[in-house]
């Protein structure tokens, strides 16, 4: 018996859903390396349990994240239980998809709104100059990572809010959401350069990350989430 078969459209979506947020998650966790060097990397603040190692560190808030999964889990299962206790359709869906957008999308702009290394705020208005010289110096997993800062919010904000349902407006939320991180990162001069590249990327990211969920959140664009079973 094909029990795949039984389940409703809305659960196989949820399914798919978290398919796709594990293959993102695993492509984040490549993009820094073999999973030796990652396990490594996250072992690192545990030799110096000192505060501002936790929180003002990459390998902290790597850990922070990792070890916040469970609790992240725990959220989307309060959530979708509560929800579906009250008779909301999708419940797991709409709970899925808010837990994952805060999940996946504040330990990046935590990560980045960490203290660089240049000297004094640094502006960069020049399209595709800072790019050049990061493909230039080797360092694709800068691309990568800037290409995932908003992938969460593009990939799950159509899903759960219908208003979103749109890759144009993903990619101006996207834009907006970019501009605000490196406005803040020059106002609060945190040594690091505030560039339009990086806006470029982010908002790539979050336009891909929607295309990636298209199928979910077509289909579920003109679905009243909020509407009790009994409604009806």
């Amino acid at each position: 018996m094909d029990h795949s078969a039984s389940l409703s459209a809305p659960a196989r979506r949820t399914r798919r859903i978290v398919i796709v947020s594990l293959a993102i998650l695993a492509v984040a966790i490549a993009a820094f390396g073999p999973v030796d060097a990652v396990l490594k990397m996250l072992s690192m603040p545990m030799h110096r349990p000192e505060w501002h190692v936790w929180v003002g560190t990459f390998n902290g808030v790597a850990l922070i994240t990792v070890a916040a999964m469970p609790l992240a889990a725990l959220a989307v299962w309060a959530l979708a239980r509560r929800r579906s206790a009250a008779g909301i359709t999708s419940a797991w869906r709409m709970s899925l998809a808010e837990v994952g957008i805060v999940y996946g999308t504040v330990p990046w702009v935590w990560i980045i709104m960490l203290p660089g290394d240049e000297a004094g705020a640094v502006v960069s208005l020049v399209p595709l100059r800072d790019l050049h010289a990061v493909l230039a110096a080797g360092a694709t997993f800068q691309i990568v990572g800037n290409l995932l800062v908003f992938a969460a919010l593009g990939f799950l904000a159509p899903v759960r809010f219908a208003a979103l349902a749109s890759v144009p407006r993903i990619l101006a939320l996207a834009a907006g959401c970019s501009v605000l991180v490196e406005a803040a990162q020059y106002v609060l001069r945190l040594n690091r350069v505030s560039s339009v590249d990086d806006v470029l990327l982010n908002t790539a990211g979050a336009g891909l990350a929607a295309l990636a969920s298209r199928l979910w959140w077509c289909a579920t664009a003109g679905e009243s989430s909020d509407r009790p079973r009994s409604a009806r």
